[in-house]
């Protein structure tokens, strides 16, 4: 197998450490390499002497492995004058048997000189401090909705439906009854009569659903979540008013990913930051859509596919491609919305689903390349595909309806003139 890069070193990273082995040729014997291990410490102080070492070693190559978030500070450090790679843990995956961090260093160094590592998607650092913001929204937005069902939880303790009543027990209404009862008040009438606008003609609901047994230690509680809440909702104020600051240079973007339905503008800031928008690090919409975890697996073995489940890609984007596949199913009359409908009945809602996120994916490649707006094929575009097809579908449907007692037939249009 030819050697790409005679000077290679393997990183294995840990919290404290690294175990640094760097293989270089034998002087001794033509065509041999020795592997020589040193262990160093995570400290910036540490890392920068080992990129003294490595460039006095004239190493061509470095391969670090994604170990946590460990390895961000060894990559940055290092980058500054040395090739570096990224590589997944999944493709670098020793045999089996005697493992250790040297062992594991030696294999790097020993895939990486023969090329046999692929490099991971590491963007700038401006899009690097964009996925900051965004996945810390996404936490909080999270964190936020767990604070909502602990306090549901709570209120059924006590006996009192609010959420029964109320689609929202953040609202403007629920807030206000929420916060008489920490206050002391208990009589179910008055708490109904602090209902505002379209949840007024709501208050006889609302009177029985507000009859339970809240107590000091209920008050207590509810005071901490809601505390907590509005915590929350200020850091992310917070955080959307920095997303928005920082997203300026994405403007175009953003207006191309909201032309298509069931992106959103906060959809489309997680998409721009976790993609870049630079589609030239991506050889076409299949790489792209293979990285965000949106496309069949392929384990086939004597020739038999074993599993076709979609491989694991980055949780963010995908996690953004499924709200947007959601909301795409239920937008009327468009290909999304037909595409989703085809499959659904004869694959299941979530392959459904999988599908349309492979189509965002791939129309978002296709119109981040071209700078092209998405255009909707529409919501026909099956049925005008193949009319006969589509038509043979509807007779064979409605010829059930022979055993309720009815005919149907059929009548071509005569073409106008």
């Amino acid at each position: 197998m030819d050697v790409l890069h005679e000077r290679c070193a393997g990183m294995d990273i840990s919290k404290r450490d690294a175990k640094v082995c760097i293989r270089v040729p034998n002087p001794r014997r033509k065509g041999s390499f020795t592997n020589t291990t040193t262990t160093w410490g995570a400290t910036t102080g540490a890392i920068l002497d080992l990129r003294e070492h490595l460039l006095a070693a004239e190493v061509t190559l470095v391969v670090i492995e994604a170990t946590s978030d460990y390895w961000k500070c060894f990559y940055h450090l290092l980058s500054e004058g040395l090739n570096v790679i990224l590589v997944n843990a999944r493709q670098a995956r020793n045999l089996p048997g005697r493992k250790t961090d040297v062992s594991d260093a030696a294999w790097l160094a020993q895939l990486g000189a023969h090329g046999l590592l692929r490099a991971s998607f590491v963007p700038d650092e401006p899009i690097r401090e964009l996925r900051d913001l965004t996945r810390t929204r996404t936490h909080l937005t999270r964190q936020r909705g767990q604070i909502v069902q602990r306090l549901e939880k709570l209120l059924e303790d006590t006996g009192i439906k609010l959420s029964s009543a109320a689609s929202d027990i953040t609202g403007v209404s629920s807030r206000a009854m929420l916060e008489a009862l920490i206050a002391g008040e208990r009589d179910p009438q008055t708490l109904a009569d602090l209902a505002k606008r379209k949840m007024r003609h709501k208050i006889p609901e609302l009177t029985q659903a507000l009859n339970g047994r809240f107590r000091e230690h209920h008050a207590f509680l509810v005071r901490l979540h809601l505390d907590h809440y509005d915590q929350l909702t200020t850091a992310l104020d917070q955080l959307t008013a920095r997303i928005d600051e920082a997203m300026s240079p994405f403007r175009p973007v953003l207006e191309l990913l909201g032309s298509i339905p069931g992106i959103n503008r906060h959809l489309s800031e997680v998409i721009t930051a976790e993609t870049g928008a630079d589609m030239t690090r991506f050889p076409s919409a299949k790489h792209l859509a293979s990285w965000a975890g949106v496309c069949p697996g392929h384990h086939e073995s004597a020739g038999r596919a074993k599993s076709t489940q979609v491989r694991p890609g980055n949780p963010y984007l995908k996690g953004a491609l499924g709200l947007a596949a959601f909301g795409a199913s239920r937008t009327k009359d468009t290909f999304l919305q037909a595409h989703y409908r085809r499959l659904t009945g004869r694959r299941g809602h979530m392959r459904a689903l999988v599908a349309v996120e492979h189509s965002i994916i791939v129309a978002i490649w296709h119109m981040l390349t071209t700078g092209t707006p998405y255009h909707d094929l529409g919501g026909q575009y099956f049925a005008q595909l193949n009319p006969e097809r589509t038509a043979q579908r509807a007779i064979n449907q409605l010829n059930q309806l022979n055993q309720l007692g009815y005919s149907v037939t059929l009548n071509p249009i005569e073409p106008t003139a």
